[in-house]
């Protein structure tokens, strides 16, 4: 059956959990001092039941296809999190297809997708939402609409050249991104790692190739962080955020998922009472 994942990846991530992990983290006995950080290759095969040859291959990346209870194993002894599980998931099997069945749709033909656009009904619930700051982002992240709130906070999208509408983009190539968020470099972080696992379900996309080479390019943050394949779930939550005329406040926000258009998604913020 042929590879549809991306196994060089699948052997980077696994290492780089591995080594994150010390015996204690899993319940195994330390045993002096080692050469090297992290857990042996063949500690994770006996936590994962396992063959250390077979475990090895994985992280070699060489091209073998590892059943669901496989990754589920992994995992585990991994401890990894629901975001890394999925992210498992899409290196071992591509991100068009369920875990362990089928082909991935359009696995290796290299697309370039449609202009993404808003749907009249969305881009009017933006506008609606004034004065609590909202914006649409598409499958990239390329802020697709946005209502004024959230252009005096953020930035004014419209104002920018059309190829640098892309909230990833922003936050790692402008100085005003550090002023906009108050704790900049852990949700900075957070964003990064939310992309990648985005990223991830388009490995053929020529329009994600050139994002992720322009962020490398231009982001020594970009550059250093990208390989130890942090990924976080998309979700709500807070952010301390330095607004124009309020200063520094705290707001909470909602992620919502544009039905019709899966791979959009709609942000909208509100000031949490008692923010100083």
């Amino acid at each position: 059956m042929a590879v549809t994942g991306d196994p060089q990846a699948l052997g980077q991530l696994l290492r780089s959990r591995r080594e994150r992990l010390a015996p204690a983290d899993v319940g195994l006995p330390a045993d002096g001092r080692r050469r090297t950080a992290g857990l042996r290759r063949e500690e994770v095969a006996l936590l994962a039941n396992l063959s250390t040859t077979y475990y090895t291959f994985l992280e070699q990346g060489r091209p073998v296809r590892p059943s669901v209870q496989v990754l589920d194993a992994l995992a585990a002894a991994l401890r990894m999190s629901a975001a890394e599980r999925r992210y498992l998931q899409v290196l071992a099997y591509g991100p068009g297809e369920s875990a362990g069945t089928g082909a991935a749709a359009g696995a290796g033909a290299a697309v370039t997708a449609p202009p993404e656009r808003v749907a009249e009904g969305v881009a009017d619930l933006v506008r609606r939402l004034e004065p609590f700051p909202t914006y649409v982002k598409g499958r990239r992240w390329d802020v697709l609409a946005a209502n004024p709130a959230a252009r005096e906070l953020f930035t004014d999208w419209a104002a920018l050249p059309a190829a640098e509408r892309n909230l990833v983009r922003w936050m790692f190539t402008t100085a005003a991104a550090q002023q906009v968020y108050l704790d900049w470099e852990a949700e900075a972080r957070a964003m990064l790692g939310r992309f990648r696992l985005a990223a991830a379900r388009h490995p053929d996309d020529p329009d994600f190739a050139a994002l992720i080479a322009e962020l490398h390019r231009d982001s020594p943050h970009v550059r250093d962080w990208w390989p130890r394949h942090d990924v976080t779930a998309v979700g709500s939550g807070s952010k301390k955020l330095r607004h124009p005329r309020l200063g520094p406040v705290l707001y909470s926000h909602v992620v919502l998922q544009i039905a019709d258009s899966p791979d959009q998604t709609l942000v909208t913020y509100s000031l949490v009472n008692g923010a100083p």
